[in-house]
């Protein structure tokens, strides 16, 4: 009997899915346990081939101490840097990109406004912190502001792959590329699901 043959799936990785203490918790307690884990459950399943732009995989040694984890980190995460000169991006989408930092300019003007008229009412410092705390939302929230996280659109979009992240940014503007996504919390179950189906059709 010829051993069946499955189709390879590909999965992109961002680094919160280790370093978000609000969604790592199914692998581990800290990045380095979390990382090792998943390396764990990931080495039983050769259907799935799991990839990290360079950018980001660099990240993540800012959190894991590199001691303690494994070699299989660098053959079970493939390092993939996406074909930026050869990807294309509909028109559309510069528009609408251009159109979201027209509006977020505008917030952050009636955000600033704001502290400035508060600045009779309150402690300095509190106008200050509060500035701060509803600019960074006004210009920051739900969009995509590093490299790091075009890198990943642009790998899981050239790959085809399913993408892994909690950020509102990157995952506004996959759904844009018609990018499948899946958030980190659910992500294990995800491959348990997986190893399951090839342990019993393997």
């Amino acid at each position: 009997m010829e051993p069946v043959s499955f189709k390879k799936e590909k999965v992109v990785l961002d680094t919160s899915l280790f370093v978000n203490p609000e969604v790592r918790t199914d692998f581990g307690k800290t990045p380095t346990e979390a990382i090792e884990n998943f390396l764990s459950i990931a080495a039983q399943i050769p259907i799935l081939e799991f990839y990290m732009p360079p950018s980001i995989f660099q990240e993540l040694f800012n959190f894991i101490d590199e001691n303690k984890v494994s070699g299989d980190l660098l053959t079970i995460i493939r390092q993939k840097p996406p074909k930026r000169h050869e990807l294309s991006c509909p028109a559309f989408l510069l528009y609408e990109l251009i159109e979201d930092m027209r509006e977020r300019v505008n917030k952050g003007l009636r955000v600033a406004e704001k502290a400035v008229r508060d600045i009779k009412k309150g402690e300095e410092k509190d106008v200050i912190q509060s500035l701060r705390r509803n600019y960074r939302e006004a210009l920051r929230e739900g969009i995509i502001d590093s490299k790091e996280d075009v890198d990943l659109i642009l790998l899981a979009k050239e790959l085809d792959a399913l993408l892994i992240t909690i950020d509102h940014g990157v995952i506004k503007w996959a759904e844009k590329l018609g990018i499948r996504w899946l958030m980190p919390n659910r992500f294990k179950d995800y491959l348990l699901s997986y190893l399951r189906k090839y342990k019993a059709e393997g």
